[in-house]
């Protein structure tokens, strides 16, 4: 079986997800930036729920859901990394955006600091947390069935999972990407998504699957 843990359910897996998200913001900081920047496809839908202007900025997005959501809500993207990772996209920032006034908008919790790296590069990174996650409670009895194929799309979705479930060596975990992977625990057999889509991470435990069936 192929256990989804993000919020949005999908076909061929069994929905559980493991977060819930909550706005922090009752207004956007727009007044001193030139472009934006979202790093998930719940900070965009949030700006949104917020407030409609964030549409009149230019922006940097992380990861091809982010790019994706910004699109379908009328924002316009000018900078889409091929890498997501925070030292990378930090370093890209400091490369082509030196001479931006730059807003993050952003998550409660994130697992690079950007605005400490960018200081050290002499660019000042405003920020505004505008959401924050939280975990869903489980019971025992919804716990995944051993030789699960768990699919993880963020450090989120293993904190909360951890929370409410003890981890069997049995499951095999499938992660979005190589920031979420170091937040498994040690035991864990894992493999990583040839992309950072959540359909990647279920075409990567389908192909596990058949694989385990074939032997």
């Amino acid at each position: 079986m192929i256990y989804l843990l993000s919020p949005t359910p999908r076909e061929d897996t069994i929905s559980l997800p493991m977060i819930r998200f909550k706005t922090t913001a009752d207004r956007l900081n727009l007044s001193q930036c030139d472009t934006l920047i979202f790093t998930s496809k719940q900070a965009v839908i949030t700006a949104d729920s917020i407030d409609k202007r964030w549409k009149e900025y230019p922006c940097i997005a992380i990861g091809g859901a982010t790019k994706k959501q910004i699109e379908v809500l009328g924002g316009r993207v000018i900078y889409y990394p091929k890498s997501f990772y925070g030292e990378q996209l930090s370093t890209d920032i400091a490369t082509f955006f030196r001479d931006r006034k730059l807003l993050y908008l952003r998550p409660k919790k994130v697992s690079f600091d950007s605005k400490t790296f960018l200081f050290k590069e002499g660019i000042i990174l405003e920020e505004q947390v505008i959401y924050e996650t939280t975990c869903i409670q489980y019971d025992l009895k919804d716990k995944p069935v051993k030789g699960a194929i768990i699919l993880f799309t963020s450090p989120s979705t293993i904190h909360c999972f951890l929370k409410n479930f003890q981890w069997d060596e049995s499951y095999i975990a499938v992660v979005i990407g190589k920031s979420t992977k170091v937040h498994l625990p040690s035991n864990c057999r894992y493999e990583v998504a040839e992309e950072p889509l959540i359909v990647s991470c279920i075409l990567k435990a389908q192909t596990l699957l058949l694989s385990s069936n074939t032997k």
